[in-house]
């Protein structure tokens, strides 16, 4: 067990185990008894690793290996995202990362299936993608707002399921995280962009709205854990009222996914001891 964690953090924070989404705290540090500045701590020593095996994945990447793996991050407005993509995937080289997010269709978009823009998007081999808002956005403000039938959405659940299952068996680990802020913190944040205008760009009227749909959107959230927390593709519930914390959670998650691919440098292709005769005899 790493250092903090009583239990480790994919199995406190795994959907199936936190129960209702309705009911979960989001001001918890499930399975981590340390504070914020250990958390700080050990996002940098955990940092320090994922860089280690980031590169062991691109080396293989390089070398002809198919695997990749993809971070998936929803939640609620202000839940944190950005920060997240910022804090943890600043933790990685950039040559190996592909950042990705996915706002309202465009009108290209909305010719094709709702799967069309996420295909085009998954990680190269030996990458790592994070995606800020995902083919899931397609069960969420689609299903909260009517956007397109019942009889439409309610496929879109085995669909995923399908296309995840037949993702992971051609070489990608998919870790899904769900940041879970409180209706009053999201108040908190928004005020806090309205009060510093370095914020206000961040800051979208359409937000206050949305706030209207809180209990239509955790009703659909429930339904993708119900529906779509598979153990090829699992979901993650997080905590994202202290976002110490929800960085290090899901750090630890994109962590012990890298480490549970048992990755090794690759072997040399070339007769090694040769071409250090050759180099010792270059001019």
């Amino acid at each position: 067990m790493s250092k903090g964690w009583s239990a480790p953090a994919a199995e406190v924070l795994r959907a199936s185990a936190v129960g209702q989404i309705a009911s979960f705290d989001p001001d918890s540090t499930p399975g981590f008894d340390g504070d914020k500045d250990l958390g700080a701590e050990l996002l940098a020593e955990r940092g320090a690793k994922l860089a280690e095996l980031q590169e062991l994945l691109y080396a293989n990447g390089r070398s002809g290996d198919h695997r990749s793996v993809l971070l998936v991050l929803q939640g609620m407005d202000t839940a944190g995202k950005g920060g997240i993509v910022r804090h943890v995937g600043g933790l990685l080289d950039p040559q190996g990362l592909a950042i990705k997010g996915f706002g309202k269709p465009t009108p290209e978009e909305l010719q094709h299936d709702f799967l069309w823009r996420i295909h085009k998007a998954l990680p190269a081999a030996g990458r790592i993608g994070i995606f800020d808002r995902s083919h899931y956005e397609d069960v969420l403000p689609v299903r909260v707002h009517d956007l397109v039938p019942r009889s439409e959405w309610e496929k879109r659940y085995d669909i995923i399921n399908q296309f995840e299952s037949e993702l992971v068996a051609s070489g990608t680990t998919i870790i899904k995280c769900c940041l879970v802020v409180s209706k009053d913190e999201q108040k908190n944040r928004l005020g806090e962009r309205l009060d510093r205008p370095d914020k206000y760009w961040k800051y979208n009227p359409g937000d206050l709205d949305e706030r209207a749909h809180w209990d239509a959107y955790l009703e659909a959230y429930q339904a993708i854990f119900d529906l779509t927390d598979k153990d090829p593709a699992p979901w993650f519930v997080i905590p994202a009222n202290r976002k110490w914390f929800s960085r290090l959670a899901v750090c630890e998650l994109l962590y012990s996914a890298l480490a549970g691919l048992d990755l090794e440098w690759p072997k040399a292709d070339f007769d090694v001891e040769a071409e250090k005769k050759r180099l010792a005899a270059a001019d």
